[in-house]
């Protein structure tokens, strides 16, 4: 079976990834963690593992740091479980406080911060991956470049990488960071088609209204980073949630991928994340759930692949109208 990008850099990651956001209840910093939260990350993690997922993405704003905690204690529970994982978590986010609006921080001083509240909160020594959240207007390469060498050289994170970011942000980061980016999460999903169409409609008008970073698939897929999909199963919209005041193109798509699953004996679930996953960037789904029914049924998309018409079909079924 063909790598991912993060295993040929000596990561032994799954394709699926399980992403914690959910966990630890709402995102109020002065709501308890319940133990109804800690039963329900226990079973996530559990369904993850049974599936074959060993990566868990976090970022240290999740439910304002709880998802972390109940992380924690699952980790604690297991003893030996940390070493057969991938932990990656993020960090760059800052709500609105006492010193500030809502706003985005990648100085130095802010990250390295971070990761110590991040370790602190996971009971963990080490970080497989950071990434940085989303793109911070008054980021100083070199500030971003002196926080990661000492995070890599106190052992506290062994690799690194980005999210939200276009491929011009990544390359002039890249320039003065000695560690070679390993990841770049972006919203990419059956619902979400920039990543695509902003190929697809070369030399058209459309291509005016796509928001995604122009040759940035291209250029992750040439540096060997791991493009991560964050919303890839676009939140159940094709896969069972009610349909109701959705477009034509949502439902038909839905109905396509109810079909598909049958043909195939697969569940919606495993469609959804299959079409991503038949991309030759070998795109890795970050899966947003924590319901564990959810988890186990995204476990034939490791192996399930589409035909080239099928993924087609799905494609443009979701885009509502013919290719150019």
């Amino acid at each position: 079976m063909k790598t991912i990008p993060l295993q040929q850099h000596g990561i032994p990651a799954s394709q699926l990834v399980l992403g914690c956001m959910r966990m630890g209840g709402d995102w109020d910093k002065n709501s308890p963690i319940t133990d109804e939260h800690y039963k329900e990350g226990q079973a996530a993690v559990e369904a993850a593992l049974d599936i074959g997922i060993n990566m868990f993405d976090h970022a240290d704003i999740y439910t304002a740091g709880k998802a972390e905690q109940v992380f924690s204690r699952v980790l604690s529970n297991q003893p030996g479980l940390r070493e057969k994982i991938i932990l990656q978590s993020k960090c760059g986010i800052r709500f609105e406080d006492e010193q500030g609006p809502h706003r985005f921080d990648f100085s130095e001083q802010h990250i390295l911060n971070s990761v110590d509240g991040i370790l602190s909160r996971l009971g963990t020594e080490y970080l497989d991956i950071l990434l940085l959240h989303r793109p911070d207007a008054l980021m100083d390469p070199e500030e971003v470049a002196s926080a990661f060498h000492k995070l890599k050289a106190s052992g506290k994170v062994r690799h690194f990488g980005v999210s939200n970011m276009g491929q011009g942000q990544i390359k002039l980061l890249q320039r003065y960071c000695e560690e070679p980016f390993v990841a770049n999460q972006l919203e990419m999903s059956l619902r979400k088609l920039g990543f695509l169409e902003v190929g697809t409609h070369i030399n058209q008008e459309e291509a005016k209204q796509n928001v995604f970073p122009e040759g940035t698939l291209e250029f992750c897929r040439l540096e060997n980073i791991q493009l991560q999909s964050w919303g890839p199963l676009a939140q159940g919209i094709y896969s069972g949630r009610p349909l109701t005041d959705q477009p034509e193109s949502v439902v038909k798509t839905s109905e396509l991928v109810q079909q598909l699953a049958k043909e195939k004996g697969a569940t919606a679930e495993a469609i959804v994340l299959a079409w991503l996953m038949t991309h030759p960037a070998g795109i890795q789904p970050v899966i947003g759930t924590i319901n564990t029914d959810r988890i186990r049924a995204c476990r034939e998309a490791a192996t399930l692949r589409l035909t080239r018409e099928e993924w087609y079909s799905l494609y443009i079924s979701s885009r509502g109208r013919k290719l150019p």
